[in-house]
């Protein structure tokens, strides 16, 4: 199991690492398909892995100057009741459903990454523009300052990440990362890396919402887990400033599309 577990963990580390919290949602089908655990064990495995992973794998970003950990801390707060809402949820659904829904996830998130990978390729294209000046962050703690006429998208995106971390386990790094660069107007690099932060308090504040909850943990894959998906998410940090955006892009989405199937194949037909 040790042998499988570490590469695998590995993989999805690197992930987090170079594309922000989004390389979270490799966990969940990992652990379930390919390291044997069942569904909910995998969702509540998943936040400890995620968390942790994040939480380190954020240092190196913090280092080169990418991480923005106020907007972050701020942004996961504000999802704090989506989290706790997704974990209660979680338990109320059967397994083939959870494991359906997650295929279909998955897809939603390949074409997201698919249309982001195109829309940078468009603005690359066309020269600097409007996209550079987004670098003043919409909300910031030193000095305090807001634009309220965002507010609301603002909190409704943050709540739907958190539901997505609560039911799914996962990071919602997807949604996170256009939400810093759209409603914080962070640049890109920054946004994948405050990303990290908002996954690291979505994790925590879902985690504490299942406590208690009847579900049996695997601890020695967890930890080997998770000691491989640091040590990935630290090289993954080191890829992201060295490696296009957009073939990471493209790469992440076909290993979506591939692992959305692949999910969708076994988990249909209980459901029938």
């Amino acid at each position: 199991m040790l042998a499988l577990t570490l590469p695998i963990g590995l993989v999805v580390g690197i992930t987090l690492g170079a594309l922000g919290g989004g390389g979270s949602i490799l966990t969940v089908p990992a652990l379930v398909y390919l390291l044997g655990l069942d569904p909910r064990s995998a969702t509540t495995g998943s936040l400890i892995i995620v968390g942790i992973t994040t939480l380190i794998g954020m240092l190196p970003h913090l280092r080169a100057g990418r991480v923005r950990v106020g907007q972050g801390v701020a942004f996961g707060l504000l999802g704090v009741g989506g989290a706790f809402a997704g974990s209660l949820l979680s338990t109320a659904v059967p397994p083939p459903v959870l494991l359906t829904a997650f295929g279909a996830l998955m897809l939603f998130v390949a074409a997201v990454m698919n249309r982001r990978r195109r829309a940078a390729a468009r603005d690359q294209a066309a020269g600097p523009g409007p996209v550079e000046a987004r670098t003043t962050p919409m909300v910031s703690l030193r000095p305090l300052h807001c634009d309220c006429r965002a507010i609301g998208g603002l909190v409704l995106t943050a709540t739907a990440v958190g539901l997505l971390t609560g039911f799914f386990g996962v990071g919602g790094g997807f949604a996170v990362v256009p939400a810093l660069v759209l409603a914080m107007r962070l640049p890109m690099r920054v946004a994948v890396g405050t990303s990290l932060v908002v996954i690291t308090v979505n994790s925590a504040s879902a985690l504490l919402s299942r406590l208690g909850q009847d579900v049996t943990l695997d601890w020695g894959v967890i930890a080997s887990f998770t000691v491989a998906a640091v040590l990935g998410s630290l090289v993954g940090a080191r890829i992201t400033a060295r490696v296009s955006p957009a073939r990471l892009n493209l790469a992440f989405t076909v290993l979506l599309v591939l692992v959305a199937l692949y999910t969708a194949a076994l988990s249909i037909p209980e459901l029938l």
